[in-house]
C-alpha cells in the first residue's frame, strides 16, 4: 500500500457499530423520526446533531460578542473564539500551524474563488483539472484563461469512472519549465463517490505543480491528515460535514503558498495600511489577508462544536458505519429487477466499496432498459418524503462520461446553448435523462433509510415504462 492511500480507501477504519449509531440517530437526530423523513443527501449537506444546536445557543445566551476588528472585550472575546476555531481545525487535519494556515470562507466555493483569482496563471502556464470536478473548481479555468494559461483536462479511464495514475502522469508532464501549474481534484467525487488517490498530491510536486484538493466530500467519512499528504490548499464547507453552521467554510493553505498568492483587490480586513489619497496600501501578512471583511464570527465557533461532536463519535466509526450501509445500498440495487429479469437500476461509478464513498449515482431504468426521467424520480421520492438528489450535481465531466456524450457534440453547435432551453439542449445532445439520481449516506443514516428507499424504488417503477412515469413533468430550469 502506497503511503497516502490509506487516506483513500476507506479500509482500517475500524468496525460498524448499528446499535450504536442507531442509539445515536434517537438522541442526535429524532427530528429525522419525529417528522418521518429519509434523508439521503448528505453530499449535499450534512445534519446537524442536537448537541451542536444547543452548544451554539449556550454559548450566545452566556456571552456578548463584538466584531473582531478591534481592541475592547466583546471584540477579544470573539477574536479568541475564531483563533480556538482555527486551531481546532488545523488539529482535525493533523496540520502543523508552523506550516498550514486556516482561511475562513463562506463555503468551499469561496475558497476556490481565492485560489483562482490570485494564483499567477500566465501565458505557458497550466490548469490541470481531472473530468471529475465539481463546477466551483471547474471555475478555475475562467482565472487561468484570463492569464492566459493553458487549461487541460485528465479523461477517465475506467468503467467505473476512476481516472488512472498514468493518464494524470502523462497529462501533468506537459508544463513547461519556469511557468505555474496548479493540479486541482477531489479527494472524492460529489458525483460517484469515487475517492482519487492522495498520492496524486506528491507526483504533482515532483513536476513543479502547486495541488489544490476539494475536500468538500470527503471530510464528512474520511480522515484528511496533512502531516502526511501535503496538498497546497485544500477547500472544505464544513455544513457538509456535521450540517451546522451554514455559510462558513475555509481554505487551509501551506504558509509559502499563501505567500505566492497575489489578489486582485484589498478590502476591509486584508490590509496592514492604506492610503486612500496616496494610492497605495499594504496587505496584512498573515491569512487575515485573504478574509474580506468581518467574518461570521458568531457561527465561526460553531465549527469547532461540531468537530468535537464529531470526536466524540470517532471519526474512523462514522466511516465503518457508512461503508456498510453503501455496501447494503449497493447489493440492495443490484437486486432491484423488473418482472422480466431486467435490472431495475443502472449504478455510475464503483459498485463496491472500494475507495469509494457514501454517495451513489444511479438511473432508475424502465423494462427495456429506458432511462425514467430524474424529474420523474425527484418527484415521487418527495411525495414519500424521501430527500435525495437528481440532475448533474454540478459535475459536468463526470455525467458527461456517464452518458457517453461525444466530445463532437459538446463541442459543435450542441455545446453552445445559445437562446435555446435546457431541454433543448439535452435534446440536441441526445441525453435520454437531464442527469441521474444520487443517493448519499452520512452519519445519521440507518439500514432503515437504505431499505426504505429500495423498496420505493421497485414498488414505483417495477415493470413501469419510462413513458407512464414522466408524465406531467415540469420543464428544467437548471442542471
Amino acid at each position: 500500500m502506497s503511503r497516502n492511500t490509506e487516506n483513500t480507501t476507506g479500509h482500517g477504519h475500524g468496525h460498524a457499530n448499528p446499535e450504536r449509531f442507531a442509539r445515536l440517530r434517537a438522541e442526535q437526530y429524532a427530528y429525522l423520526d419525529d417528522q418521518g423523513h429519509i434523508y439521503l443527501d448528505y453530499t449535499g449537506a450534512g445534519l446537524p446533531a442536537r448537541s451542536q444546536l444547543t452548544a451554539h445557543a449556550e454559548r450566545i445566551i452566556a456571552g456578548c460578542y463584538g466584531n473582531p476588528h478591534s481592541e475592547n472585550p466583546t471584540s477579544t472575546a470573539s477574536t479568541e473564539l475564531v483563533e480556538r476555531t482555527r486551531a481546532r481545525i488545523l488539529g482535525h487535519l493533523s496540520a502543523d500551524p508552523a506550516e498550514y494556515a486556516v482561511v475562513f470562507t463562506q463555503n468551499a466555493t469561496g475558497a476556490c474563488r481565492l485560489v483562482g483569482e490570485a494564483f499567477p496563471f500566465r501565458r505557458g502556464g497550466r490548469l490541470v483539472l481531472p473530468l471529475d470536478n465539481h463546477n466551483s473548481v471547474n471555475g478555475l479555468r475562467e482565472f487561468a484563461r484570463a492569464g492566459g494559461a493553458d487549461v487541460v483536462y485528465v479523461p477517465f479511464d475506467s468503467p467505473d469512472l476512476r481516472i488512472g495514475a498514468d493518464v494524470l502522469a502523462a497529462t501533468l508532464a506537459g508544463r513547461r519549465p519556469g511557468r505555474a501549474g496548479l493540479l486541482a481534484y477531489p479527494a472524492q467525487s460529489n458525483f460517484t463517490g469515487v475517492r482519487h488517490s492522495l498520492d496524486w498530491i506528491d507526483q504533482a510536486h515532483e513536476l513543479g505543480y502547486a495541488v489544490l484538493l476539494d475536500a468538500a466530500a470527503f471530510l464528512p467519512t474520511a480522515a484528511l491528515d496533512l502531516s502526511r499528504a501535503k496538498p497546497d490548499f485544500v477547500t472544505a464547507s464544513w455544513y457538509k460535514v456535521f450540517g451546522y453552521p451554514t455559510g462558513v467554510g475555509c481554505l487551509v493553505a501551506r504558509r509559502e503558498a499563501l505567500a505566492r498568492l497575489r489578489r486582485p483587490w484589498f478590502s476591509g480586513g486584508t490590509i496592514h495600511v492604506v492610503s486612500a489619497q496616496g494610492g497605495w496600501h499594504r496587505m496584512a501578512e498573515d491569512e487575515s489577508a485573504f478574509e474580506d471583511g468581518t467574518l461570521n464570527f458568531l457561527s465561526i465557533p460553531d465549527v469547532a462544536a461540531g468537530l468535537a461532536h464529531l470526536d466524540d463519535v470517532g471519526l474512523s466509526a462514522v466511516a465503518a458505519h457508512v461503508t456498510e450501509l453503501t455496501g447494503r445500498l449497493l447489493d440492495g440495487l443490484r437486486g432491484l429487477r423488473h418482472g422480466c429479469g431486467a435490472p431495475l437500476v443502472r449504478v455510475y461509478g464503483p459498485e463496491d466499496t472500494d475507495r469509494r464513498g457514501g454517495t451513489v449515482a444511479l438511473n432508475v431504468l424502465d423494462p427495456a432498459g429506458s432511462v425514467v426521467d430524474e424529474r420523474a424520480v425527484g418527484r415521487d421520492s418527495a411525495a414519500h418524503r424521501i430527500s435525495l438528489r437528481t440532475g448533474c450535481f454540478c459535475n459536468p465531466g463526470a455525467g458527461e462520461e456517464a452518458f457517453k456524450i461525444s466530445l463532437r457534440l459538446l463541442r459543435g453547435s450542441a455545446g453552445r446553448m445559445g437562446g435555446a432551453t435546457l431541454d433543448d439542449y439535452l435534446a440536441e445532445l441526445g441525453m435520454p435523462s437531464g442527469g441521474a439520481v444520487r443517493v448519499s449516506l452520512g452519519i445519521a443514516s440507518s439500514p432503515a433509510d437504505v431499505d426504505a428507499f429500495l423498496a420505493f424504488v421497485g414498488d414505483a417503477y417495477r415493470d413501469r415504462s419510462a413513458e407512464a412515469s414522466a408524465v406531467a413533468l415540469a420543464p428544467r430550469l437548471r442542471c
